[in-house]
Formats: C-alpha cells, sequence, structure tokens
C-alpha cells in the first residue's frame, strides 16, 4: 500500500509539472514570430555604449583606428562562420554590423526572437573575447520581399558610412582645436557637406584621398578559390574549388555598390 500511495504521488506531481510547465510556456512564446517565407532577411548588430567603450575604456584613436576595425571585422567573421547561420554577406561601419541571410537558411526555423538573441549574444562574446573587456551588442532584423530592398538597404548604410565619416573627422579636428564637446557638434550641424569638405582641406585633409574603409565600411562576402591539396587515396596533387570568406577593404560606391551587391552577392546565390 505504501508503495502504491508513494507511485501516485509522483504521477501527481509529474502531472501537475507538466501542467504547470505547458501554462507557464505559454507567456514565454506569447512573442514568438517567425519570418515569413521568401522574405530576404537582414540583421544589422550595434554597439552598446561603445562611445564610452572606445574613448574612454579602450582610448581608441580618433576619429578611425585600424585595431578597432579589425576587432570588428573578426566578429562578424565569427557570425559569418562559427554560428550555424549560412550569412551570404556582412558589412562593418562603425560600431554597426549588417548581415545579409542566404535564402536557403532554415536556422532555428527563422523564429524572430533566437535570430535576434543569439546574434546578439554571439556578436557580444566575440568581440568582448577578443578586446578583453564587457561589450555588448543589440540587433533588429529587416525583412525585405524583393532584392531591390536588400540593394537600396546597403546602399543605405553605406551612404550613412560617409556621411558618419565626414561629421567624424571634423567633429575631431575641432575637438583637437580646443572646441569643447557642444561647441564641435554645433559647428559640425550648421556646415553644408561643402563646408565640411572645405573644413577639413584648409586644415590639411583631404577627404577624397582618406582610406574607403573609413568612408564606405567594409563588406566580408563568400567567393570560390582554387586549392590545391593531396590526394592520398590517388597519390596526386588535385585542384578543387572552395568558398573563402573575402575581405573587401575597398568597397565600390553609388551604382558601382548596388551592381557589386545584385552581381556579387546576390547573383549567383552562393553555397557556403
Amino acid at each position: 500500500m505504501i508503495i502504491l500511495k508513494d507511485s501516485i504521488g509522483k504521477k501527481k506531481n509529474k502531472m501537475e509539472f507538466n501542467e504547470l510547465d505547458q501554462r507557464m510556456r505559454q507567456f514565454e512564446k506569447n512573442d514568438d514570430r517567425i519570418v515569413l517565407p521568401e522574405m530576404h532577411i537582414i540583421a544589422r548588430i550595434d554597439g552598446r555604449g561603445f562611445t564610452r567603450l572606445t574613448k574612454q575604456v579602450c582610448q581608441f584613436d580618433a576619429p578611425f583606428d585600424e585595431k578597432f576595425r579589425n576587432l570588428m571585422i573578426e566578429t562578424v567573421k565569427h557570425l559569418m562562420t562559427a554560428c550555424g547561420f549560412n550569412i551570404q554577406y556582412g558589412y562593418t561601419e562603425s560600431d554597426e554590423i549588417s548581415l545579409l541571410f542566404h535564402r536557403d537558411d532554415k536556422a532555428f526555423g527563422h523564429k524572430a526572437r533566437k535570430l535576434l538573441s543569439v546574434l546578439a549574444g554571439e556578436a557580444s562574446a566575440a568581440f568582448s573575447a577578443s578586446i578583453g573587456v564587457p561589450a555588448a551588442f543589440d540587433c533588429r532584423l529587416c525583412e525585405f520581399p524583393n532584392v531591390q530592398l536588400v540593394t537600396d538597404y546597403f546602399r543605405w548604410r553605406q551612404e550613412d558610412a560617409h556621411r558618419n565619416a565626414l561629421n567624424s573627422h571634423c567633429y575631431w579636428l575641432l575637438r583637437k582645436q580646443g572646441k569643447n564637446k557642444n561647441q564641435a557638434t554645433e559647428m559640425v550641424a550648421g556646415k553644408t557637406i561643402a563646408q565640411k569638405n572645405e573644413l577639413l582641406f584648409q586644415n590639411g585633409i583631404n577627404f577624397n584621398d582618406l582610406p574607403a574603409w573609413q568612408k564606405r565600411g567594409v563588406g566580408l562576402y563568400w567567393r570560390k578559390v582554387q586549392k590545391t591539396g593531396y590526394n592520398p587515396v590517388k597519390q596526386t596533387e588535385e585542384t578543387t574549388l572552395r568558398n573563402a570568406l573575402f575581405v573587401e577593404y575597398e568597397l565600390p560606391i553609388g551604382e558601382k555598390y548596388s551592381d557589386f551587391i545584385q552581381n556579387e552577392i546576390l547573383s549567383p546565390q552562393t553555397e557556403k
């Protein structure tokens, strides 16, 4: 009788847990949303509190520092190669990363909350491990129904990079000339693009001659390369085509960048 009583008690407890588990998961899954089929997915990942991180904690050179650029590139590489996603194109400028998913990617069944949390977490972990101090990223998803909007998105981000680069060079020039934060910000905001270029030129900086990665960002994409290896079975050297991740520091601009996105990235769809 005692054994029977214990058995019934355990069965009841198990039923109570299953019931409780099912009830609680309704709240957990309340915001579950799956990206619609046939959509082009782009994830934009941004550094959180990176002004303080780059200027106070780590004290990178302003307005641009190759060491910081390289940390961002390594973070993009991690996201494209080590996280289980099929990412077709990665783009980074400043503390921002944009990732274009391959149309064949099926990771996490395209549950939005999983894509957002995993990408933000992986980016934060990879960057923090590289830099040696805690750093955090957030993430948002853009879902586009056609390739023209995908192209427009990357044109938009590159134009933003160009605008930010011009403003940053002007701002830090004024800061080095003794202006405080507010003064430098107001002076930059009150100038036209031509006036900003002239300000830099009069102080020995030709904006057009600055490195392309500062003005246009950096792109990472897959392309076929020939690899030569030894076949131990046939005991001969063989050449095969394999996908390799390529880093482009001199992206084209304007319509040429649109052509690059459509011809090199979107067509044909490169399999990893």
